[in-house]
């Protein structure tokens, strides 16, 4: 098995990136069908090879910030398309070998390369799968790649469909969380991510990348019902999902509670941070529970110490366009008003905020001692209705791979806009890796900088950048 650098650190979201978690697109997404993609949580069906093209010029970024050696040291197009594509393609025999930027598919196979693992791996994806004792005992003597292959895609080589496919797994991002030293592992509020959860969990746990931390995985623990008890709904749920959980500082956590991340999940969160001495203070953006949402960072990600991307409407807390709060908007449920509380370890009664840019505002200033005025870059440039047709398509939902230097998606023109207006320079991604491939462009003097990465199919399976990936380590900033 292959030695990795080990070490797992993630004190903010704008660190320079330095190891990250990542799973590329594979053959479960070409077969979800229409009748099913909202089972599989995807507002349509997207087209694999086109998906693979606008996601492997992401991998070849990440390679070039991350581990520079890897990428140029790849085979060259004069080698021919298949060679090329098989460096990006997991299980391929050209597959990059990277410690830096980490493939799920890869740490999977790895691990059901030992036997005890593969038995019960094997044996808890037929239970739950439904699979019968002679299929468990096929996939069983499979070689560790392809078994990998098959429990993330859920289909044999004949093409056949053994299980159902798990597509939302390119967002690693939801799987768990490294906050400081600790990896928080998620709960899916959706069946139909509870294998990548079960997956997730195995590899944590067995994969000697994350030997040296095995007591600081801090895991959501199991909902205890009785069944009997008066006043139990059986359809409560305690989920958490990485979308909602935001690293802003060494000490602070923001947790959002949404359509996926429910209250019992923010308070085992918060009774797990501090009573691990993880962090000291707990913010929780509680927002409407509505698909356009889904996670707080489908609202607003972080971009340097005083600069955010953000939904105005919903963060500010106000409708622009009516003029009137947030919550006064709609009296229909409680579960449409917009609440920001933080909660901070000994002290008994939380703090509240007036708004989520309040709340920004003060880790900008109070967290991360910026002394400048706090700026946020709006999506679709404040303007209706761009401003939520930008966000539907992530505009919000940004990774930064250092301080000032995000990748977004290239179709929120009106965003962009917003972001030249800020003082960032703009450049298409494949303009960059031009620049990179020929040396003339230097990573290290890259400044406010927003790289738009191809989103013609891509940005249609709901997810940003910041979706896609999974921080283990990033520099103190």
């Amino acid at each position: 098995m292959k030695t990795y650098e080990s070490k797992i650190q993630v004190d903010s979201e704008i660190g320079r990136l330095r190891t990250v978690l990542i799973h590329s697109p594979d053959n479960g997404i070409g077969r979800v069908a229409p009748s099913k993609a909202q089972d599989w949580l995807f507002e349509d069906i997207l087209h694999l090879d086109t998906v693979r093209r606008e996601y492997d010029c992401y991998v070849q970024l990440l390679l070039y910030f991350l581990d520079p050696d890897t990428i140029r040291n790849r085979p060259s197009a004069s080698a021919g398309a298949a060679d090329e594509r098989s460096f990006y393609k997991p299980g391929m025999p050209g597959f990059y070998q990277s410690d830096r930027v980490l493939e799920i598919e890869k740490l999977l196979s790895d691990i059901l390369k030992i036997e005890n693992i593969r038995e019960k791996l094997c044996a808890a994806v037929c239970a739950i799968e439904g699979c019968s004792y002679n299929q468990q005992s096929d996939l069983n003597a499979l070689d560790a790649e392809r078994l990998a292959r098959i429990l993330i895609s859920g289909s044999l080589k004949s093409g056949e469909m053994l299980f159902p496919p798990i597509p939302n797994l390119i967002f690693t991002r939801d799987i768990g969380i490294t906050i400081n030293s600790h990896i928080l592992l998620n709960k899916p509020a959706k069946k139909a991510r509870n294998r990548e959860s079960l997956l997730s969990r195995y590899i944590f746990y067995n994969h000697p990348l994350f030997a040296a931390y095995r007591d600081r995985i801090l895991e959501i623990p199991h909902q205890v019902q009785h069944f009997l008890r008066p006043g139990e709904a059986p359809g409560d749920k305690t989920t958490l999902e990485g979308g909602d959980v935001m690293v802003v500082s060494p000490d602070h956590v923001i947790i959002g509670c949404s359509e996926r991340t429910s209250p019992g999940g923010v308070a085992e969160a918060i009774r797990l941070l501090f009573e691990n001495d993880v962090v000291q203070k707990v913010s929780v953006v509680k927002i409407p529970h509505k698909r356009d949402y889904m996670h707080i960072d489908t609202l607003f990600t972080q971009v340097n110490k005083h600069t955010w991307v953000v939904l105005h409407a919903i963060c500010s807390g106000r409708n622009k366009n009516k003029g009137q709060p947030l919550e006064y908007l709609s009296d229909k449920k409680k579960q449409d008003q917009v609440s920001v509380l933080q909660f901070k370890k000994g002290r008994e009664k939380p703090k509240k905020f007036k708004s989520i840019e309040s709340l920004l505002a003060s880790v900008s200033q109070r967290d991360l001692g910026s002394t400048e005025e706090p700026v946020f870059i709006y999506s679709g440039n404040d303007e209706f209705p761009h401003d939520e047709r930008e966000q539907w398509t992530d505009s919000c939902n940004i990774l930064a791979l250092k301080e000032g230097v995000a990748l977004g998606y290239d179709r929120n023109d009106r965003s962009i806009e917003a972001f030249k207006e800020a003082g960032f320079q703009v450049i298409e991604a494949e303009q960059l890796l031009q620049q990179l491939e020929a040396g003339e462009t230097d990573i290290d003097r890259l400044e406010n900088t927003l790289i738009l990465m191809p989103s013609a199919e891509l940005s249609r399976a709901r997810g940003g950048f910041r979706c896609m990936s999974m921080p283990l380590l990033r520099d103190p900033i």
